[in-house]
């Protein structure tokens, strides 16, 4: 009979140290605390007996564009519907014709979204996949680069465990960023080297900032393979030129790193033009000397969580690699192997967002509509909140050019940053919490994606619907700006 006292076997002493020095800001404490104040809100039966100063939450601090009443296309949920139940071909009067067509191929092509796909992702996606990057770039995609993803997190999981060996191995992550690169970089015991983007200058890339922290870090003795980019931005909204990009790319063949180009918000440009780091790179091979960028090595990542297909739930995605070793290109694929396949009603999503209702079809005109109308929301409140920030005291920031973002700076008092300390927690995080507690917005600080020292910023999302949040956040801001003036 044992006589060993009865325990865990697991505890927060004992599990994986790496995972212990994982951060992840936008889903931290104060997204915690928001959650506990919607469950307050939920649980009270009579109106105001929940002792909270606003009757509702708003989650201001992820881009989850259906919880924040984004609809979903309606030609992307009927097709999907007839893939979960095909019975309904069968039903009259329900469906227009091109959506039941459309159901059938993929349909065709997948047998049933029950079913594993290939590890890369059904075949004939890919090759959609291909004929969109064709038509966006002017130039050739091979289906047999492509792979298909649960969302582009697990892409860009799937590439930094492919690049990574140790702590030897470094990552250009640019600062501010979105936590996912170092919240991963921190599971693989990866060093992340982070490079500032030029705020003052809409947060633009500064390739001899970049320079100089590459040197350095390589006098540190950390082999650096890669740059990631991040266009158009998150947390900043700033959309690059091409000029920047053609700066990045010169980098990466000169110093013979991977360009890691995060497209995930494509779509979502409001001012200017979306330029894809494949098209630039195809642009700059085909010029005169343009040999010293033939083996750039780039991997694009794109998604349908974003832009105005907005359906972060089904988990869809993928990446494109350019100049990529074979070997390395086989080996990415015995990885994706190792976790089966990615959901496969979210590759039938990605399909539909490359290859949506063409003008002369019957669901056209619904799908162009609503298309326009999710943008056109976008850019509006975009504005209406940069409007705001810029009349706040204290505050400034970029006008957005691109993604679901604003990051503005905010001037924080002594007093202000004494008080935070006191409670033990950073200026700007106690700023959110403040701000969280009085009106129920929730923002993230901009300590959770990294800013320059002795700057402090916070990164709110612009799709809640309507304005009146905006007026709840400037009216908490004076006050807060007026108790630590």
């Amino acid at each position: 009979m044992s006589t060993t006292a009865p325990r865990r076997a697991l505890s927060g002493t004992n599990i994986n140290v790496n995972l212990l020095k994982a951060e992840y800001a936008v889903r931290g404490a104060i997204a915690v605390r928001s959650e506990e104040h919607r469950a307050t809100l939920s649980h009270s039966d009579v109106p105001s007996s929940h002792g909270l100063p606003f009757d509702s939450v708003i989650s201001a601090n992820i881009g989850n564009p259906q919880q924040l009443d984004q609809q979903p296309i309606t030609f992307f949920r009927q097709v999907l519907s007839i893939l979960e139940y095909p019975a309904l071909l069968e039903t009259e009067g329900i469906y227009p014709e091109d959506v039941k067509a459309r159901a059938r191929t993929l349909l065709k092509e997948v047998g049933s979204v029950g079913a594993y796909s290939q590890s890369q992702g059904v075949a004939a996606i890919r090759k959609s996949v291909a004929a969109f990057i064709e038509r966006r770039d002017g130039h050739p995609s091979n289906f047999a680069d492509i792979f298909l993803t649960g969302g582009a997190s697990s892409g860009v999981n799937t590439l930094l465990n492919t690049i990574c060996r140790g702590p030897e191995t470094g990552i250009l992550i640019p600062i501010p960023q979105y936590p996912l690169y170092t919240a991963t970089l921190a599971l693989l015991n990866a060093t992340a080297v982070p490079y500032y983007l030029d705020e003052p200058h809409e947060w633009s890339t500064n390739v001899p900032l970049i320079r100089s922290q590459l040197a350095k870090a390589k006098s540190d003795g950390i082999d650096v393979r890669c740059i990631a980019v991040i266009n158009p931005g998150n947390p900043t909204g700033a959309s690059l030129s091409e000029g920047d990009i053609e700066a990045v790319l010169d980098l990466a063949a000169e110093e013979h790193l991977v360009v890691m180009a995060d497209e995930v918000y494509q779509t979502n440009v409001y001012r200017g033009e979306f330029h894809s780091f494949k098209k630039v790179l195809r642009n700059m091979q085909a010029r005169k000397g343009g040999e010293k960028y033939s083996h750039v090595e780039l991997v694009s990542l794109h998604s349908t969580s974003k832009g105005m297909v907005g359906e972060c739930g089904h988990r869809g995605g993928y990446f494109e690699l350019v100049n990529f070793d074979p070997e390395v290109q086989a080996q990415i694929y015995k990885l994706v192997s190792i976790t089966l396949c990615p959901p496969v009603i979210g590759q039938c999503l990605v399909e539909l967002m490359v290859n949506p209702p063409k003008v002369g079809e019957e669901s056209h005109p619904r799908y162009q509509a609503e298309y326009d109308g999710i943008y056109n929301g976008l850019k509006k409140r975009s504005q209406a909140l940069y409007s705001a920030f810029k009349s706040m005291t204290g505050v400034s920031c970029q006008d957005p050019q691109g993604a679901m973002y604003i990051f503005p700076t905010i001037t924080l008092s002594k007093r202000a940053q004494e008080k935070a300390a006191s409670e033990g927690k950073k200026p700007d995080e106690y700023y959110c919490l403040r701000m969280l507690d009085a009106t129920g917005i929730c923002v993230v600080p901009g300590s959770g994606f990294g800013q320059t020292e002795g700057t402090w910023h916070f990164r709110t999302t612009f799709l809640p619907p309507g304005t009146d949040w905006v007026d709840r956040m400037r009216e908490f801001h004076e006050a807060f700006m007026e108790e630590f003036k």
